[in-house]
């Protein structure tokens, strides 16, 4: 749940295309552009994986998404369509990568292909509209002992509280404490503290609110470089993990550390964004472009989540763990989707994959959510394409924010 790429946010790619280079961004002709750079970096370093990914259909999408804006377009249509052919979910639509491709009737066809298989699932409903049309929201988070949901302001920097009766009040006021963008927000259910992931411009650092909405402490990252901290997950009493896009990394904190140290995983990220931890916290689960990783937290090791045939894990924006569970905002396979993807024993295999939202307008722009009981509460409508250099882009087109649900069980 970023804005990265300066938050030029587009629909496909978006949240994931900030300026920075992978770790192994090799030297391109000096006539290439940084970006040119950048992507054929990042379209090497995908390739090299592709053999040991068990989401080949995501990698195969997101190469062809690059190829397609590096003007290599029957690499592109090649690709796409191989990534199709596998039956995973992936639609091109919706991306604007592939706009280059559109009048092709070859991309046509595809097109058509997807939009007849892949329906629209409307399950949820709308739980609560908050008024204030101008937020531009990204996190969403609740107190499950308060039944208190906190919602982050990207355009005004602020926090502000929602009661299970739909009354919303500030928690933390705009412009206080010198607060960057809020991205992801989480509370430590032992003591009722917001703990946020905060990035722009100026800084990016995990934030720490008590119960009251005071600030208690805050860190950054530990090196220099292009970073947006953007989605975190509480261990309680124990530790947060955080995750930080245009690093490519995810860093964990702790009492004794008090600092962001750096995780290992046994292949690159790219792009990290959602994540989350199992019930008994022996599991998390990192979420990144190609797919969700698993990480063992007794003993370090990390794996690849297989999703299986016909789905993809690709590109999930908010995600969280219930009964066994993965439950996601997803977009990395094209027009938004939230859907839950059911575990083996063994927290890495998927056993089945149930849609709960999709082409409908409650997923306009969603980026995260937050379980309560057996619902599960979103943001319909970020608004965050209408929001740019923390501007309002377009005032006629702000419209009331709507948080969704939808019943897990």
């Amino acid at each position: 749940m970023s804005k990265h790429l300066s938050r030029a946010i587009v629909i496909g790619l978006m949240l994931f295309c900030r300026a920075g280079a992978l770790p192994a961004l090799a030297q391109q002709a000096p006539s290439a552009s940084p970006e040119s750079q950048m992507r054929r970096a990042e379209v090497r370093e995908v390739e090299a994986l592709l053999p040991a990914l068990a989401d080949r259909g995501a990698a195969l999408f997101f190469v062809a998404r690059r190829y397609a804006q590096l003007g290599e377009l029957d690499k592109s249509l090649a690709l796409l369509k191989e990534c199709m052919a596998l039956d995973e979910g992936f639609d091109p639509s919706q991306t604007p990568q592939f706009e280059p491709l559109r009048s092709r009737p070859e991309f046509q066809s595809l097109v058509e292909q997807a939009e007849s298989h892949y329906l629209p699932v409307h399950r949820a409903q709308v739980a609560y509209t908050i008024s204030q049309n101008d937020l531009f929201p990204e996190g969403l988070a609740v107190d499950p002992g308060r039944h208190v949901f906190y919602l982050g302001s990207m355009l005004h920097r602020k926090v502000i509280a929602i009661t299970e009766m739909g009354a919303v009040s500030d928690f933390v006021p705009a412009n206080l404490y010198g607060l960057p963008e809020p991205n992801g927000i989480k509370v430590d259910p032992q003591d009722h503290s917001v703990w946020v992931a905060a990035g722009d411009e100026r800084a990016s650092e995990l934030i720490h609110f008590d119960s009251q909405g005071k600030l208690r402490e805050r860190f950054r990252p530990p090196e220099p470089g292009p970073h947006e901290l953007n989605d975190l997950v509480i261990d309680p009493g124990k530790e947060i993990f955080v995750t930080d896009t245009p690093a490519h990394k995810v860093y964990r904190w702790n009492r004794e550390s008090a600092r962001l140290i750096p995780m290992r995983f046994h292949r690159p990220l790219l792009y990290p964004n959602g994540i989350a931890l199992s019930d008994d916290g022996n599991w998390l689960y990192v979420a990144d472009i190609l797919g969700v990783i698993q990480v063992d937290l007794k003993d370090h090791s990390t794996r690849e989540v297989d999703p299986g045939k016909h789905t993809t894990l690709a590109g999930i924006d908010g995600l969280y763990w219930h009964a066994g569970s993965l439950v996601g905002v997803e977009y990395g396979n094209g027009p938004y989707r939230v859907a839950r993807w059911r575990l083996g024993k063994d927290g890495r295999t998927v056993k089945s994959t149930e849609v709960l939202e999709y082409r409908t307008p409650l997923i306009s722009f969603p980026t995260t959510g937050a379980i309560l009981g057996k619902n599960f509460y979103f943001i319909a409508n970020t608004g965050i394409a209408n929001y740019k250099d923390g501007k309002v882009v377009d005032p006629e087109k702000l419209e009331a924010i709507r948080i969704a649900v939808v019943e897990l069980d």
